[in-house]
């Protein structure tokens, strides 16, 4: 008997048509809401009991890793030990020892200008660019602003907060000097300004103020230094300038001597000045560090600007003097540096990225004492160096943080979260062998914090894929990062030689190695890497060194029929292979040869040769096979979009846009080299006619709506670094002035333009009951065009660029969703915006999109719709977007699993195919491996991107796999030779046993059919007017479910096999195709994307480790004792500063100084009370900080009621007074006298 679900029926009703049918042909036609009607009798989906909720997901960032994008602000607390670094997006990173990072951002997005910390307080301020102090409260794990205060109408250039004192010096860009009070952020109305500082005389402004410092042996005394030159030592009690001295030269930075009776100066001519406060009238020293000494006895010659001088002192030797800058303007190649004077010794320390700021640690917090420098903390533009001075060759501290993932660009990424435990020591034990030498032996000196294990226990691995062929595995576990293993995927290749590509196959000129696609089985160790050269690396995982040969093959994926050269209407492409019609990415791959010469046509060329000689191989991964596809024809072969390894089955699939490739890695042979459209045989669902090439030409741009984005690489050159601009150059702007080379993406002889719509309809997704969504495709070619013979005119069209460069892996971006106009296909909303190629990097997936103008764009939608949709002229590629290895049944009347392989393609279809292994181990290295397409085709609306599979009891079934054994071995006995395979057979219950449920899920809905009977069980439309980008089946407290991150921002839970929506949050409007391409779910929750292209953000969208997550996160502040302040002695307390102590509150309160303007500045109060508090509500910190802050609260309020109390009495001393004077008047008078 049919069951049915009320609930389910309810909203199959709902829907705007029926749900699934048998074989999935029309299933989800249309419906708009989760759901469907009861697949064929007997059925068991109801019986699965599905145990997640939606209460088991929340989201929320867990932690952030690598380098500050963009740098600008350094500070460190010399008690606590932690360093903090500001960025031009208002983001702050806060960093002590291994494990205590943490991430802040201000809301304005303004950048920092400057950061100081209240030494040993837990507090920080930041002034940003767009004129507000924040005060940040560090005693909670995750910081809050406390305070804010906005200047409305002058500039902030420099601030400065002595130590101990709750009041912050803030210099302007008009040069006046304001006070804030720390506790309360209220200015004071006590203001230096810039009239008052300088002489009377002076006629010019000085400039703004870019520097401020209290004097080491006065504090009342403050030190202001202006731009053009000026420097005033102003006494704060007297209100006037002590002295003020003037240099020709503009300042950059000012540094005290910690007796306070000698000042450093930095120019910008590159001089240092050293100036005594008894005779201010000149400087007693001038130095030009760097410059040419004249043989005639004149002013050595100018350098470059000393940006910032630091100037410390040492008890037993000669001081240290640290600077920035100040190289000779004659080196123009020469690299940033940091010169390092002491006494007499000068060293010049060049750096590989611009020094953004700089810092020296010393022992002391105190500036009035010997200041024992030992380490200095130097900020560049993409790195972070910490310099030991405590010895003579100035060696650099190993750096503990992971701030090199952006060492070469990030291409891709992949998450695995609760991995085999034993990967990690592996992997560490084979990485440890590459350590660098030559770093001070000394412990890093940013040691601050505290940070414990936490709850979370799982081991977790990081694999990030870089621009120039490395692949580098972290340990992820317990929200830290750390590298274990670096792989250099380029070693199997040859270096190529200059000029040499040119001559051979023109390879990508930068970047030809890039990382594209990787796929790792962690039980087996098989690691499968896909470069941008169009090619495929096997590597096994071995503890053993060898030498050893590397196997290569070739492989030749076209479509069989034969290119056109001459372009003859009577010559007509046969039918099954539509695909004559061009083999031509000018690829990911590369490399794109402009033939030299009109007869010369490169064909069965690789892009890259291999090495031949027999290479040495040290333990870790080592290279079993490389797979190449070679050139067809004069075209480059095309990118790989899909990638699939099986260690059981010994197989290796992958895909693009011509096709698919299986290569038996244990025999070193290829399987299958087949078109698309010869993988469906006679199921092929399109009716796909055969054309002449004249009618082919006469509706190339028709047929262009249908063919996916795939299908549009334009004559880009020089792409490879504008795509990869905003990771290497580190900008964020993508567009290249190369582009104005694609403004005619597809011209042709007759400069014929095609073009393709964006305002695809819903209307288009379903014809004749099929689904042909004009999404994506995941490959593209720069000419496509429908006939061969256009192709070939396209080729060698005199008007066409030289195609120097193939899309590189980064070209592997999505670009940003405009969602206003409700884009329904992927390619609809990549036209709209910035012409980047793009990528959408899911484990087997990818897209590109090119350059449209707007008007062909409108132009083509009507044509397209009358001919190409009407008539199903699917003549264009269509590529594989997904690969998965799986024991399931291939057919509907198959009685039981067998390995097959299911591949998914840009148009939605889903092919299975059948893989005849040998019946036993033995004959496995011998017999033949047989793959046969099955003729079964399911279809989805938009291309395929994932793939799982369910038993009966709704429990995901792992692909089979080989248990790692070394590969070479010392122990060559049978036990070691014999492969142990662990096959993942469903469960064993006898009465469902024979069931299985395949979870397909595409860039639009995701589907659940029953195997073998192929019915389409439920149905779930994601998305009608976005696309996803990614997509995974993953495990949550022993459950399992979809989850979905969509172009959209929205991030997706669907529980499975039901495909009920479970979360559904607005997290991430993808503002940047980094985003798209490097987002990816892992298991337990996890997920990880590029939030920067030197940044790693991780996400967790379980609910438990969102509770969890405040014991996992480090302590910032930790209680230490302030260190004492040196005994003076009495002499020097007598004769060396000011006998009087320096009341600050008494000058600057506003009993004294009155109150500032409120037109000045605007007081706003932060979000760091008690909001802070719920925020650190998971642990016991939780308690404390609560705890913390109702005492301040209590505290102040006693401090009120303290004040009003004091008031009162002198209220009602006066009264007293009175009263008594009134007696005294009237005492000795009558009553009738009054």
């Amino acid at each position: 008997m049919k069951k049915f679900n009320f609930r389910k029926v309810l909203d199959g009703l709902t829907a705007s048509s029926p749900g699934g049918s048998a074989g999935g042909g029309g299933a989800g036609g249309g419906s708009a809401h989760p759901g469907g009607t009861a697949g064929a009798a007997g059925t068991p989906r109801e019986e699965i009991q599905e145990t997640l909720t939606s209460d088991y997901f929340q989201i929320c960032k867990t932690v952030r890793h690598g380098f500050p994008y963009l740098p600008t602000a350094l500070a460190f607390d010399p008690v606590q030990k932690i360093l903090a670094i500001g960025t031009r997006t208002g983001a702050i990173r806060i960093l002590g020892r291994p494990g205590v990072d943490c991430y802040c951002q201000h809301e304005s997005g303004a950048a920092v200008l400057q950061l100081q910390f209240l030494i040993n307080e837990g507090a920080l301020v930041s002034a940003c660019a767009d004129d507000t102090l924040h005060l940040w409260n560090l005693r909670q794990k995750r910081p809050a602003i406390l305070h804010s205060l906005k200047f409305n109408r002058e500039r902030i250039t420099y601030c400065h907060l002595p130590f101990q004192s709750k009041w912050l010096y803030v210099g302007t860009e008009r040069g006046n000097t304001h006070i804030v009070n720390i506790e309360s952020f209220i200015l004071s109305g006590y203001v230096i300004m810039w009239n008052k500082a300088i002489e009377l005389s002076t006629k010019t402004h000085p400039g703004p103020v870019v520097h401020l410092s209290d004097s080491p042996r006065d504090e009342g005394k403050l030190l202001i230094g202006y731009e053009n030159g000026t420097v005033v030592f102003w006494d704060l009690r007297s209100k006037r300038a002590d002295l003020r001295a003037y240099y020709d030269e503009a300042i950059h930075s000012v540094a005290w001597h910690h007796e306070g009776k000698q000042f450093m100066c930095s120019h910008s001519d590159g001089s240092l000045t050293l100036w005594n406060l008894k005779s201010p009238n000149r400087p007693f020293q001038t130095t030009i560090p760097h410059g040419k000494i004249q043989r005639d006895g004149k002013k050595p010659e100018s350098c470059k600007p000393i940006l910032k001088v630091e100037y410390k002192t040492c008890k037993n030797s000669e001081p240290f003097v640290i600077f920035s800058g100040g190289l000779s303007y004659d080196k123009a190649c020469r690299r940033p540096s940091l010169t390092i004077m002491h006494g007499k010794a000068i060293t010049v320390l060049e750096m590989d990225h611009p020094i953004v700021d700089f810092l020296t640690l010393c022992e002391t917090p105190y500036p009035n004492e010997f200041q024992e420098p030992y380490a200095v903390v130097v900020l560049l533009e993409k790195d972070l160096i910490v310099v030991d001075l405590t010895q003579s060759n100035f060696p650099i501290f190993e750096n503990p943080y992971p701030i090199d993932i952006h060492e070469s660009p990030v291409t891709c990424t992949e998450y695995f979260a609760d991995c085999p435990p034993d990967l990690i020591p592996v992997l560490y034990s084979v990485g440890a062998k590459h350590k660098k030498q030559g770093y001070s032996n000394k412990e890093w000196p940013i040691s601050g914090g505290a940070w414990n294990l936490g709850a979370q226990t799982y081991p977790e691995i990081i694999i990030t894929g870089h621009a120039d062929g490395s692949v580098k595995f972290w340990d992820a576990s317990a929200i830290t990062l750390q590298m274990l293993y670096k792989l250099k995927t380029s070693k199997v290749f040859e270096k190529q030689k200059p000029g040499e590509g040119k001559a051979t196959a023109e390879i990508v000129e930068e970047d030809p190695f890039a990382v594209q696609m990787m796929y790792w089985c962690p039980e087996s160790r098989i690691f499968c890497v896909a470069g941008v050269s169009a090619y495929v690396v096997v590597y096994r995982f071995s503890k053993h060194e060898v030498n050893t040969e590397i196997a290569s093959l070739e492989v030749r994926l076209q479509y069989e029929v034969e290119d056109i050269i001459t372009p003859e209407p009577e010559i007509i492409p046969q039918f099954p292979d539509a695909s004559s019609q061009l083999p031509s990415l000018k690829s990911l791959s590369g490399s794109t040869n402009t033939v030299a010469c009109e007869g010369m046509m490169k064909d069965s060329i690789p892009c890259l040769s291999v090495k031949t000689r027999p290479v040495r191989m040290p333990p870790g991964y080592q290279a079993d096979l490389v797979i190449q596809l070679v050139w067809v024809d004069g075209e480059p072969p095309q990118q790989i979009t899909s990638l699939a390894v099986n260690s059981a089955y010994g197989l290796v699939a992958f895909g693009n846009c011509n096709g698919l490739a299986v290569v038996d890695f244990m025999q070193k042979t290829v399987l299958l080299s087949m078109g698309t459209l010869e993988l469906y045989g006679s199921s092929d669902p399109y009716q796909r006619q055969p054309r002449s090439p004249r009618k082919s030409k006469q509706f190339a741009a028709d047929n262009f709506c249908m063919r996916g984005l795939s299908n549009f690489y334009p004559d880009l050159t020089k792409r490879i670094r504008t795509s990869y601009q905003s990771l290497t150059e580190l900008s964020d702007s993508p567009v290249s002035l190369e582009l104005e080379r694609c403004k005619s993406p597809t011209s042709v002889k007759g400069s014929r333009k095609l073009s393709l719509p964006t305002d695809l309809k819903t209307d288009l997704d379903h014809v004749n009951g099929h689904c042909t969504s004009p999404t994506s495709q995941s490959c593209s070619s720069g000419k496509r065009l429908s006939s061969a013979d256009v192709s070939k005119a396209n080729r060698r069209g005199p008007g066409r660029p030289p195609f120097r460069k193939a899309q590189s892996a980064a070209c592997m971006e999505i670009s940003l969703p405009v969602t206003t106009e409700g884009y329904i296909s992927r390619r609809a909303m990549l036209q709209q915006l910035h012409g980047i190629s793009s990528f959408s990097h899911d484990e087997r997936h990818c897209t590109a999109h090119t350059w449209m103008n707007k008007e062909n764009r409108e132009n083509s939608f009507s044509r397209s719709r009358s001919s190409s949709v009407s008539s199903i002229d699917r003549d264009s590629k269509e590529a594989i977007t997904a690969l998965y290895f799986m024991e399931s049944f291939a057919r509907k009347n198959d009685s039981a699993v067998s390995p097959c392989l299911w591949v998914g393609t840009g148009l939605g279809m889903v092919l299975i195919l059948s893989l005849n292994l040998p019946a036993s181990d033995d004959l496995r290295q011998s017999e033949p491996v047989m793959v046969s397409p099955s003729g079964t085709v399911l279809t989805l609306k938009g291309a395929v991107l994932t793939f799982a599979c369910l038993d009966c009891t709704g429990t995901l079934i792992h692909p089979p796999y080989e248990v790692w054994r070394d590969p070479h071995s010392a122990d060559d006995g049978e036990k070691t030779r014999k492969r142990k395979l662990v096959m993942h057979s469903p469960s064993s219950s006898q009465d469902m046993g024979d069931h299985q449920f395949a979870v397909i899920c595409s860039e639009k809905q995701a589907k659940v059919f029953s195997l073998p009977s192929q019915t389409c069980l439920y149905v779930h439309n994601i998305t009608e007017t976005s696309f996803l980008l990614q997509a995974d089946v993953v495990t949550l407290c022993n459950s399992v479910c979809l989850a979905c991150f969509c172009a959209n921002g929205h991030i997706m839970t669907l529980s499975l096999p039901s495909l009920r929506p479970l979360l559904d949050i607005n997290y991430l409007p993808v503002t940047d195709m980094r985003i798209a391409r490097t987002f990816c779910f892992s298991n337990e929750g996890q997920a990880l994307y590029l939030s920067s292209p030197t940044e790693i953000q991780r996400l967790t969208y379980s609910q438990e480790m969102c509770d969890n997550l405040q014991d996992m996160l480090g302590d910032l502040f930790t209680p230490v004792e302030t260190p004492e302040a040196q005994n003076r002695g009495f002499l020097k307390g007598l004769f060396g500063g000011s006998g009087q102590a320096f009341d600050r509150e008494e000058l600057f309160g506003e009993a004294t100084a009155g109150k500032a303007s409120r037109s000045l500045a605007q007081h706003i109060p932060g979000s760091g009370g008690i909001e802070g508090v719920r925020g650190a509500a998971g642990g016991v910190i939780g308690d404390l900080t609560r705890a913390r802050i109702a005492l301040d609260e209590r505290g102040q309020k006693l401090g009120e009621l303290d004040e009003r109390t004091a008031s009162m009495m002198a209220s009602a001393e006066a009264f007293s007074k009175h009263a008594h004077e009134v007696m005294l008047k009237y005492k000795d008078k009558k009553w009738y006298q009054f």
